[in-house]
Formats: structure tokens, C-alpha cells, sequence
């Protein structure tokens, strides 16, 4: 099945949006948001914690940003599969762990350029490029379909629900397709044509759905969210938080973050809409300490697992 989508309107207008400046402004806009709240707070900021009282929750914190990390790598790993490419051994999924410290690189595509790249020399480069393209849609349909479950009774839920219509074998090339011409930056880096016409050659999507993938990928968020909620226990201790709430605002948060990819791993974005979407309902100067030690966990994690591959780098410079 094939869609052509050259000649609609819709696709016509979004092709001549510059996302690339819209991304740096919301990006700049949010780092100033998040600087000023920081300031405004900084009297009443202390990073001093006790760790015989809140080592357990610090440590609970750093492992479930470690678990999120396989999670996503295994969510990749059946995204690959769902393509018409089996691995059986974990060799995929080792790779993207290693890698994963290349999205806090300025540019934000050097994971996806070594992930092609690795996939490229043990099947065809259409769904070593297409499976590397489409993992960030998984992340966000995982995301928003989270934040869904606090706002089944709002306007904002079918929103949220929407992208996972696109989720199936019919209609993914849509998204294929869509990707293809946003994510330009890729295709010039990789030397590669942006070409319309190849999208369904050499690629056989075994199922309808990719459940298992998907799965993995709301895994992958929720782990990121136990971990930013062990943290926030470190820091307020009052029984009054709602984990739905907190649940709905670290999902979008999230999600706003991976969408910008002018900030290295969402930085300064997912705190800032993080704090803009909490509002008053935690004391300000609580939940930026939360947000500024949790972005240290989740880097350290990432850091930590990615270390031999950047040894590896390093040493073929030296």
C-alpha cells in the first residue's frame, strides 16, 4: 500500500515550517523560564542531603533511570523486529545502551547516526534508517498514552491518544514519511537521498500492531517517572502528593523535552514545562532541587552505561 501525500494541502504547509527555528526559541524560551525560577528560588535552595536517611531513595532513583535506559533499548530492539529484521542475540540492545550518551551531544541525531550505522552493516539501510527514525514516535505515543490515563475525562485525551492511530502497518508510512522530511539534518549527515519512493522497498512489517514494542516503551517512561518519583521523596515527604497528576506532568514534560531536540536530552525543557505544569501544587524551591538531582541521576546513568563506548571513541582519537 502505498500513500501519496504530495499533493495535500496539510502536508504542503507542514513541509515549509521551519521547525528547526521554532525548536530553538521554545528551547531558549524554556531555559530562560526555568533560570529565572531558579534565581527567584536560590536563597532557599540547599543540595545538601542526608544520605543515611535518603540513600535508599537515591539509590532506587539512579536504578530505575538505569532500567528505563534496557527498556528503551529493548523496546528498540522489537521495533527493529517489527521491520522484518530479527536479532537473537542482544547485541542491538548493547548498542543502543552504549550510545545512548550521544543525545546530550549539540545537534541531537549522533545516536541516531551510529545506530543506522550499525544496524546498516547486518541488514538494508531502509530499515536500519526507518527503525532509527521511528523510535522517538514510539517514546512520544508511550508518553502521551501515560498522560491519558489522568485525563480520560478531558478534551486533551483523544490528543493524546491520537499518534498511537498511526501505530499499525497500514498507516505507519505516513509517519515514515513525515519523519523523513523533518529530520532533513539526518538524511545530510548520513548522505543519504530524501527519497519519497522507497519507503516500503525492503521493508515487511510482520504484524498489524507492534504491541511488545510499544509496551516496553511506556515501560521505558514510567521507570523514568519512578525514578523521578523516588527523588521528589528525598526532598518532600508530605503524604499530599497525587502520583496521577505528578504522573500526567512528567509524561507531557517529558514528551515536550523529546520533541525539542535542540536541547541535549531535553535539557532545560522537560524542567521548565515541568515546573510551568505543577504551578503552586509543590513549593517551588522543593521541585527544582528534585528536578536539578534527577537530571544528574538520569545523565550519570546514562554516562555510566555509555562509558566504554566513549573510552572506545576516545581511544581510536588519541
Amino acid at each position: 500500500m502505498r500513500f501519496n501525500t504530495n499533493n495535500q494541502p496539510y502536508f504542503k504547509f507542514l513541509t515549509k515550517i521551519n521547525f528547526g527555528g521554532l525548536k530553538s526559541i521554545f528551547f531558549i524560551s524554556s531555559l530562560s523560564y526555568f533560570c529565572i525560577y531558579f534565581f527567584d528560588n536560590i536563597d532557599q535552595i540547599s543540595f545538601n542531603i542526608d544520605l543515611e536517611r535518603n540513600g535508599i531513595n537515591l539509590s532506587l532513583s539512579f536504578l530505575f533511570c538505569v532500567l528505563s535506559i534496557y527498556l528503551n533499548a529493548y523496546a528498540w530492539k522489537y521495533i527493529v523486529k517489527w521491520f522484518g529484521k530479527e536479532f537473537k542475540s542482544n547485541n542491538l540492545v548493547s548498542f543502543y545502551v552504549l550510545t545512548n550518551i550521544l543525545k546530550y551531544v549539540p545537534g541531537g541525531i549522533w545516536h541516531f547516526v551510529e545506530r543506522f550505522n550499525f544496524i546498516k552493516k547486518i541488514c538494508n539501510p531502509q530499515i536500519a534508517l526507518f527503525s532509527t527514525l521511528i523510535e522517538p514516535y514510539f517514546m512520544l505515543s508511550g508518553s502521551f498514552l501515560l498522560a491519558s490515563l489522568g485525563l480520560i475525562f478531558s478534551p486533551i485525551y483523544f490528543f493524546l491518544i491520537f499518534p498511537l492511530v498511526f501505530l499499525n502497518r497500514k498507516l505507519i508510512y505516513l509517519v515514515l514519511k513525515r519523519i523523513g522530511s523533518i529530520k532533513g539534518k539526518v538524511f545530510e549527515v548520513l548522505r543519504l537521498p530524501s527519497s519519497q519512493d522507497q519507503f516500503e522497498e525492503r521493508i515487511n512489517i510482520i504484524s498489524f500492531f507492534p504491541t511488545r514494542a510499544l509496551i516496553l516503551e511506556i515501560g521505558f517512561v514510567l521507570s523514568k517517572f519512578i525514578g523521578f518519583y523516588f527523588c521528589l521523596n528525598i526532598f518532600y515527604t508530605s503524604n499530599t502528593l497525587d502520583s496521577i497528576f505528578l504522573l500526567v506532568i512528567f509524561s507531557l514534560s517529558w514528551s515536550l523535552g523529546l520533541i525539542v531536540p535542540s536541547a541535549p536530552g531535553g535539557l532545560g525543557v522537560f524542567e521548565a514545562c515541568f515546573l510551568f505544569f505543577v504551578g503552586n501544587s509543590i513549593p517551588q524551591n522543593i521541585i527544582l532541587i528534585c528536578l536539578i538531582y534527577f537530571r544528574v541521576l538520569s545523565t550519570s546513568a546514562d554516562l555510566l552505561l555509555s562509558l566504554p563506548f566513549l573510552i572506545r571513541k576516545l581511544s581510536k582519537r588519541i
